[in-house]
């Protein structure tokens, strides 16, 4: 089932700095990537959800500095000891 989200801002946004349907994507970019930082859904959904295939997604995920990985130093170290 769809979720809505309504943004209350305490100030008028000037209308000529973006479209009102490219400030709704940039809000769902920006939310679905926030999602996705933390852990909280994967890659393949937040593409889903973009509506964008995951080679799309990577470039976002750059774009936005969202690690590709969440590995920790201790999970690097062993994957290193395992390729050595």
């Amino acid at each position: 089932m769809p979720k809505q989200v309504i943004l209350e801002f305490p100030v008028d946004l000037p209308d000529e700095t973006l479209k009102e349907q490219e400030i709704f994507q940039k809000v769902k970019v920006t939310l679905v990537l926030e999602l996705l930082r933390k852990e909280e859904i994967s890659q393949g959904k937040a593409a889903e959800l973009l509506g964008i295939t995951r080679y799309e997604l990577f470039d976002l995920m750059a774009e936005y500095n969202v690690p590709m990985a969440g590995f920790s130093i201790e999970e690097l170290r062993r994957q290193r000891k395992e390729i050595s």
